[in-house]
C-alpha cells in the first residue's frame, strides 16, 4: 500500500516539473523568434507598416503615447524594439499622406483595403509613394491633345478613318470631322473631296456643312481597288469651302499614302492630320521635289524625309509606269550609301512620306553632300532619270540647297522642310 502511494505522489511531481519544463521552454521560445524577427540588414533605414482595425480608425491620437513591447490592440505584430518610442500615423483612405512631424500628427488619407489602413511612422511618411504604394499617376490616360493644340497658322485639321477588306478587295474610308477650319469670310460653309491617287480624274465628296467652322461629317466612303496596288495608293481629302453662289474655294488638303502597316490586320484606324495649302507656284521644267532635313549632332545622324513630287514629266511606255526617290550620300564626291523609296504607279504627282537615316560624323558635314535622283521604271529591267537634286555645303551647291543645308545645320534635332526644283542629269 505504501508502494502504491509513493508510485501516486511521485508520478503527480514529475508531471508537475514536466509541465513547468514546457512552460518555460515555450517562453524562451517566444523571445528567441521575436528576436530573430527584427534582425536588421545593416545600413537598411527601420520601417515597420501596420495595419489598423476598422475599430482603432477614429481613435484620437495621443500625444507622448509610447509603443510598448507587447502587442497593442491597434497593431497586429509586436513593434520592433528599433521603432519603439515613435509616433504612429493612421493612414485610411485616398490621397498621398505628406505630413510634418508632429506629436499628434493628423491622419493622412491613403489607399486602403477592406481588411483594414495602412499606419506608417512619420520619419517614413514622405516615402510613401515609393515603397510598397502604388502612384495613381503612372494609371492615367495620356491627355488627348488633338482637339486643343493647334500650331500657329494651322488651316484646320481633318479626322477621318481607314480600312480595309482584303477578301472584297474594298477601302472603306470614314470621313468623320474637321475644327479649326480657316474660312475666308465670316461664316464657313465645308464640303470634302475625296481621291484615290494616282486617279485624280474621279472623286467622292461629302455633304456641304452650312456656318460652321468644326463641321461633324460621319459619313462613310467605300473605294474598289486592288490589294496588289492598294499600298501604291495615296488618299488625297481636299476641304473646300462653298460660298453663295456655290463655288468652291480650297481651304486645305490631305494627303495620306497607304502603307502596309496602316492597314495590316484588317481593323479600322481612327486617324487625324493637319490641312496642308496646296502649292501655287508652277512646277519647273522637269518637276519639284519635297523633302526635309535634320541632323542629331548627338547621335552623328543626318535625316532626310522625302515628302512628295509634282509636274514630273514621265516618258511614255506602254507598261507599268512606277515612279522612286533614290537617297545618296556623298562625301568628296565619293559614293558612301544609298537607299530607296518605294515605287509608285504612274503619277507625275506622287507620295512617298519615307525617312531614311545615315550615319554622318560632324566632322564630315563640310565635305559630305545629299544627292536625291527621281527614277521611272521602264519595261523590263530599264529605268530612266527624270530629275536630281544635290544638298549640301558651299563646295557643292549655291542658292535654295544651300541654304536648304545650312538652315538644318542652325537647326540640329528639327526637321527643316523645303520644295526643290529637279535638274536634268546625263548620269545613267
Amino acid at each position: 500500500m505504501a508502494e502504491q502511494l509513493a508510485l501516486v505522489i511521485g508520478g503527480t511531481i514529475g508531471g508537475l516539473l514536466l509541465l513547468l519544463l514546457i512552460g518555460a521552454s515555450c517562453c524562451l521560445w517566444r523571445r528567441f523568434c521575436a528576436t530573430l524577427t527584427y534582425e536588421e540588414l545593416p545600413g537598411t533605414p527601420a520601417m515597420a507598416t501596420t495595419a489598423a482595425s476598422s475599430g482603432q480608425r477614429d481613435r484620437p491620437c495621443q500625444p507622448h503615447a509610447r509603443t510598448q513591447l507587447s502587442r497593442p490592440p491597434a497593431v497586429p505584430f509586436v513593434v520592433p524594439p528599433t521603432l519603439q518610442g515613435r509616433d504612429w500615423v493612421p493612414l485610411h483612405s485616398g490621397e498621398w499622406a505628406d505630413a510634418p512631424w508632429d506629436p499628434c500628427p493628423a491622419s493622412e488619407l491613403l489607399p486602403h483595403t477592406s481588411s483594414g489602413g495602412l499606419a506608417l511612422p512619420p520619419s517614413v511618411i514622405g516615402d510613401a509613394c515609393m515603397v510598397g504604394a502604388i502612384n495613381p499617376e503612372l494609371y492615367k490616360f495620356p491627355e488627348d491633345k488633338s482637339e486643343t493644340d493647334f500650331p500657329d497658322g494651322c488651316l484646320g485639321r481633318l479626322w477621318f478613318s481607314v480600312e480595309y477588306e482584303q477578301e472584297a478587295e474594298r477601302l472603306l474610308v470614314g470621313l468623320i470631322k474637321a475644327q479649326h477650319l480657316q474660312a475666308p469670310s465670316e461664316t464657313c460653309s465645308p464640303l470634302v473631296k475625296l481621291y484615290l491617287l494616282p486617279d485624280e480624274r474621279r472623286f467622292l465628296q461629302s455633304k456641304t456643312k452650312r456656318k460652321t467652322s468644326n463641321p461633324q461629317f460621319d459619313e462613310h466612303f467605300i473605294f474598289q481597288v486592288s490589294s496588289k496596288t492598294i499600298t501604291q495608293r495615296v488618299l488625297k481629302f481636299s476641304v473646300y469651302h462653298v460660298d453663295r453662289q456655290r463655288k468652291h474655294q480650297l481651304l486645305g488638303q490631305v494627303l495620306f499614302p497607304l502603307k502596309n502597316e496602316t492597314l495590316v490586320g484588317d481593323c479600322r484606324r481612327v486617324i487625324w492630320r493637319d490641312l496642308e495649302a496646296e502649292s501655287l507656284e508652277p512646277p519647273s521644267e522637269f518637276g519639284d521635289l519635297q523633302f526635309c532635313l535634320s541632323y542629331n549632332d548627338y547621335l552623328s545622324r543626318l535625316t532626310v524625309v522625302v515628302l512628295r513630287a509634282k509636274g514630273l514629266r514621265l516618258q511614255e511606255d506602254r507598261g507599268i509606269v512606277s515612279v522612286f526617290v533614290k537617297v545618296s550620300l556623298m562625301n568628296h564626291n565619293k559614293f558612301v550609301k544609298c537607299k530607296k523609296t518605294s515605287a509608285v504607279l504612274g503619277s507625275i504627282n506622287p507620295v512617298y512620306n519615307e525617312t531614311f537615316s545615315f550615319k554622318a560624323d560632324a566632322t564630315e558635314l563640310d565635305t559630305a553632300s545629299l544627292s536625291l535622283t527621281v527614277v521611272q521604271n521602264m519595261e523590263g529591267d530599264k529605268s530612266q532619270q527624270l530629275g536630281r537634286v544635290v544638298v549640301g555645303p558651299y563646295m557643292y551647291t549655291r542658292g535654295r540647297e544651300l541654304e536648304h543645308w545650312d538652315e538644318m545645320l542652325s537647326k540640329p534635332k528639327e526637321l527643316v522642310k523645303r520644295w526643290h526644283a529637279l535638274c536634268r542629269t546625263t548620269e545613267p
